[in-house]
């Protein structure tokens, strides 16, 4: 739904470029791809991408043949003389969040926001986030904005969704339990630490339970491999830190088990 907001406006321009700053790597490869498979000019730069795919981006930029441009925050130094002559017509801030108290750890960069929109001119910004309580909306609206935005705000209630919580005893042999009741179904266990998500994911593996581990210490390819496979497979639970999820455009996910406590209220929201 946040996607729409600005992905139609980009279309709908006889013109100019739509700067997507954004935090999710799996998102922007999901959503580029989509794009173009609709025959929107969109494109991703990333630490994700190789040599040839930045040299190619650089070159769609400079002949204004993109509509969308999807940027990771900690790329905004590096690209900033590349866009300064992109026509850039609205910067997106997605995850908008990450500019918070809270965000600070999870993505510094966001900081640098404010002085690309200066240094770009009357640029429309726009800032998108499901993470937002008051105090971080106004700490949103004062970093990203020069003045008071217009702000469109929309409960947070999700009917679909239950929740159920119980004591640690056993936890292992909880979570295989629990699991095995769903076996067949699309899942996400999260766990604080990377070597946990390793050893849970080979503990449902033992049990019958098709898993895999993800989090930021695997390489780029595997994690790409094992996140294909969840979108793409039946049944599969992945097992992975807060660096799994979000953005991940899968309609059949079941469950989500939190194998450890979140460290705060806003990580337990966020996964």
């Amino acid at each position: 739904g946040k996607s729409l907001c600005y992905q139609l406006p980009a279309i709908h321009r006889d013109q100019g470029l739509t700067l997507v700053i954004s935090p999710l790597i799996a998102l922007m490869r999901d959503q580029v791809a989509a794009l173009q498979a609709a025959g929107v000019a969109a494109a991703a730069l990333s630490s994700a991408n190789t040599a040839d795919e930045n040299a190619l981006i650089h070159q769609q930029l400079q002949a204004g043949a993109l509509r969308l441009l999807y940027l990771a925050p900690e790329r905004l130094n590096s690209a900033q003389s590349l866009l300064a002559n992109a026509d850039v017509r609205m910067i997106v801030v997605d995850e908008a969040h990450c500019v918070s108290q809270w965000g600070h750890d999870f993505r510094p960069d966001y900081l640098n926001i404010g002085g690309l929109r200066d240094r770009l001119g009357s640029v429309q910004m726009a800032a998108f986030t499901a993470t937002a309580d008051p105090d971080t909306q106004t700490e949103i609206a004062s970093k990203l904005f020069t003045g008071q935005p217009k702000t469109f705000l929309r409960g947070f209630d999700r009917p679909n969704l239950s929740l159920a919580f119980a004591p640690k005893n056993r936890p292992r042999d909880q979570l295989i339990n629990f699991i095995k009741g769903r076996r067949g179904q699309s899942g996400i266990v999260y766990a604080l630490s990377r070597s946990k998500t390793e050893t849970l994911a080979k503990a449902l593996c033992d049990e019958g339970i098709e898993a895999l581990p993800y989090h930021a210490g695997l390489d780029n390819e595997t994690r790409t491999r094992h996140q294909d496979r969840f979108q793409r497979e039946d049944g599969l639970v992945i097992c992975g830190t807060i660096a799994f999820g979000m953005g991940i455009d899968k309609p059949d996910v079941r469950f989500v088990v939190h194998a450890d406590l979140p460290k705060s209220v806003e990580a337990y929201y966020q996964e």
